[in-house]
């Protein structure tokens, strides 16, 4: 099971990056804090103060077409917002 999937890297996290050292992480549903504490500090080597989680809920969609209403929604995800120690940082970038 993977605890990590990928890095979210949009203007909102790359902000909070910058300001709080926190960096934003799409993670298994299943997958708890300390969990997600431990995946991360073994992936980039790093020390973890804090990890706040987010469930976000799938967006529901339905458009009138010719053949009739059709209806649509996301995926489910779930969201990891991890705080770094003082003067710690991920590079997100070095893989690209």
């Amino acid at each position: 099971m993977s605890i990590l999937i990928k890095p979210i890297i949009t203007e909102k996290a790359t902000a909070q990056s910058e300001s709080s050292n926190c960096f934003t992480f799409e993670v298994n549903k299943k997958a708890n804090k300390v969990e997600i504490k431990k995946a991360v500090e073994a992936a980039y080597g790093v020390s973890v103060d804090k990890v706040r989680t987010i469930n976000v809920r799938p967006d529901r969609s339905t458009r009138y077409t010719k053949t009739g209403m059709v209806t649509g929604k996301t995926n489910a995800v779930k969201k990891a917002i991890v705080q770094v120690a003082e003067g710690e940082t991920i590079d997100l970038y070095s893989n690209l």
